[in-house]
């Protein structure tokens, strides 16, 4: 796979801490950003993903019942 250098700026505790955890997984710090940047952009696929299909389904008109949402609300709440 073709890479890329990249730069960008970070306050100082948070390099400390990605040089934590980097150290703690035995790995560099390029690895430990690149794992984060693959969980970064996975899930905001995910989530525009079904922004999309809930913005799809307002656009013809399905939507829960009350009844639905009252049902998905007790289910959730403790």
């Amino acid at each position: 796979m073709r890479q890329d250098t990249v730069s960008f700026r970070a306050d100082v505790k948070k390099i400390k801490s990605l040089d934590a955890l980097a150290d703690a997984l035995d790995r560099d710090r390029s690895y430990v950003l690149n794992e984060a940047i693959s969980a970064y952009l996975e899930l905001y696929r995910w989530q525009i993903g079904h922004i999309k299909k809930g913005l799809k389904q307002a656009d013809a008109g399905e939507f829960a019942t009350e009844k639905e949402v009252a049902e998905a609300l007790r289910r959730r709440l403790p």
